[in-house]
């Protein structure tokens, strides 16, 4: 009887052993996600990454994002464009994943569900449609907020297609967006996601030769207004939103274009 209480203690110990090492392992892989997404990676321009008011500032292979845990979602995300980026791949649809790389933890998909929202991509999936893997980073939790089906098919699928005629034609673009994210949003979900009143996308180009700039801040609502009925400074999307969108351009030029809501080197055709 002693010895088979002797055997049941060491099975015990046994299973408690390898259940604390499995998840010390897990641990240190979350580390390591962790971990790469501090690193800016080799074709994230660095150069034009937005503050962060978040202090939570995570690279992915082909894009960045500043993740703000009080509203479970970026409060921007950030990636270059380039014309070579263009793509009608027909890649295979991935399931949503929460992302790892989030320190504070990213919102689980769930809270989407049955709440009459979207999952809408802040970085489209069509603008990662150049190999498997930049496509499937779209899919991350990290990259979504909860947006109107008709806003998300209709005005910011429109502006989003431009998106990609202004990087065909200006041979690549420099784009930021993001909801503007404030205190008493609606929110879906357990986890409370917030909802955003409004978005932004803001685009840099520096290829042609001479920098230019342009915004759009859009109510959360489907329109049929023309898109340039939406442009407004940058300026204007910064005392929303506390962000500095480019801090690191030349201080007379950053401040030159960010005041200006003048869209007429920006072709509308």
């Amino acid at each position: 009887m002693k010895r088979k209480t002797q055997y049941i203690i060491i099975a015990v110990l046994l299973i408690g052993g390898i259940s604390f090492y499995e998840i010390y392992l897990e641990d240190k892989e979350q580390q390591v996600v962790v971990d790469s997404g501090k690193t800016v990676k080799s074709n994230t321009n660095e150069f034009f990454l937005p503050t962060s008011t978040t202090g939570q500032i995570v690279h992915h292979n082909s894009y960045s994002l500043s993740y703000s845990e009080p509203h479970e979602q970026a409060e921007w995300v950030a990636y270059e464009l380039k014309k070579e980026h263009l793509s009608n791949s027909n890649f295979k649809r991935p399931y949503f994943e929460i992302d790892p790389a989030v320190k504070t933890g990213a919102a689980h998909w769930r809270n989407y569900k049955k709440s009459g929202f979207d999952r809408g991509h802040l970085c489209p999936a069509a603008d990662r449609a150049y190999n498997q893997n930049a496509y499937n980073e779209t899919f991350l939790t990290s990259n979504i907020s909860p947006q109107r089906h008709d806003f998300n098919s209709g005005i910011w699928n429109t502006l989003e297609q431009k998106v990609r005629y202004w990087a065909d034609k200006y041979n690549g673009v420099y784009v930021i967006t993001g909801g503007v994210l404030e205190d008493d949003l609606k929110t879906i979900g357990e986890e409370e996601v917030s909802v955003p009143n409004q978005f932004y996308k803001i685009l840099i180009e520096y290829n042609s030769g001479k920098t230019k700039m342009i915004a759009f801040l859009i109510p959360h609502e489907n329109s049929s207004f023309p898109l340039y009925e939406f442009v407004v400074s940058v300026d204007s999307i910064e005392t929303l939103t506390g962000i500095d969108y480019f801090p690191e351009l030349e201080d007379s030029l950053e401040d030159k274009l960010e005041a200006s809501s003048d869209y007429k080197n920006w072709s509308f055709n």
